[in-house]
């Protein structure tokens, strides 16, 4: 049976999440349908366009994500504290960019006179805008039902174009972001449509590499802010260089189909998140296979199963096996 979605989601364990949305229906999201012979490779664009545009308005930062032919992988880095610094024009300007809003909201924007009660009511809406807009529920919402509305309008029929509800994994300690980042840039690498991160279309890594080889890094994701130290920005605590590094050597072993080791040396990413070039192997191919609603160390998953009122949860033993170290 389906988790609800706040069974899913505990902010106190942590802002990061992964999530899926598969299509319900023989079209593919992309690619060209074995069929018909039609290509929707277009489509990728959509999404790929939408998604980032999406991570510029809600509260929530993208930090990898993968459009595949008939699915989506995302990972998500929810910001509270920024949603709640927001000021009332600022959580409705965002707000009036996905949505119409309401009668008073448009009043307000226009600078046009509010009673009390008109402007006690405004706050109420605010308030419910401003949660809304660090909901990854309703990221994912905005994002699939355009893409939905966009593929049915040019297919011409109605009806469902996602699977259902998105599948979300709470990532509950750097190891699972890192290793769920990685698993999602790969997503072409394993499926054996691409062959290297770097000619990944549609995919955070190959956009991450195309500006690092400027020296830059991608706006619209969530920067990689090097080693933990006094005064840290915002952003993952990794280097950039280090993490592609890491990405397309793990890719390597992938293409040749063998569980064997990272080139010549264990890359300072292993060696700070304690694991092992098996572990890491592992992790990276197989994430989804393992895990359900949680990835993390055993106390973490611990935690988090009692933060989100869960009666068990499966991954725990894995966790146990993989992540022990980290």
């Amino acid at each position: 049976m389906p988790q609800p979605r706040k069974s899913q989601i505990s902010l106190i364990d942590t802002p990061y999440y992964h999530c899926v949305s598969r299509c319900v229906r023989r079209s593919f999201l992309c690619g060209v349908d074995s069929v018909s012979g039609q290509s929707y490779e277009h489509r990728r664009g959509w999404l790929e366009d939408r998604l980032l545009y999406l991570g510029a308005v809600f509260a929530i930062d993208i930090c990898a994500y993968a459009v595949m032919s008939n699915h989506t992988h995302v990972v998500l880095c929810v910001d509270k504290d920024l949603a709640d610094s927001w000021s009332m024009d600022e959580v409705i300007y965002r707000w009036h960019k996905l949505y119409k809003g309401t009668l008073l909201t448009a009043k307000y924007v226009k600078g046009e006179g509010l009673s009390t009660s008109e402007r006690l009511s405004l706050e109420e809406t605010v308030t419910v805008y401003r949660k809304r807009l660090y909901n990854i529920s309703w990221l994912m919402r905005n994002l699939n039902e355009y893409i939905a509305r966009e593929a049915n309008k040019e297919d011409g029929c109605t009806g469902r174009f996602w699977e259902g509800r998105f599948k979300s994994q709470a990532l509950l300690d750097e190891s699972a972001v890192l290793a769920c980042m990685a698993y999602v840039d790969l997503n072409p690498i394993r499926a054996k449509v691409e062959k290297t991160p770097e000619t990944s279309k549609h995919t955070s890594i190959r956009n991450r590499i195309q500006c690092l080889i400027k020296g830059e890094q991608v706006k619209a994701l969530m920067p990689f802010v090097g080693n933990p130290r006094q005064n840290m920005p915002k952003g993952i605590a990794y280097s950039l260089i280090d993490y592609c590094e890491l990405v397309d050597t793990t890719g390597r072993c992938i293409r040749e189909d063998k569980a064997g080791h990272i080139d010549n040396h264990q890359s300072p990413i292993l060696n700070r998140l304690g694991l092992d070039t098996e572990q890491w192997l592992t992790l990276t191919t197989e994430f989804e296979q393992h895990f359900a609603t949680a990835v993390g160390s055993e106390q973490m998953m611990q935690q988090f199963k009692h933060h989100s009122h869960h009666q068990r949860i499966r991954g725990m033993a894995k966790a146990k096996a993989l992540l022990k170290s980290a």
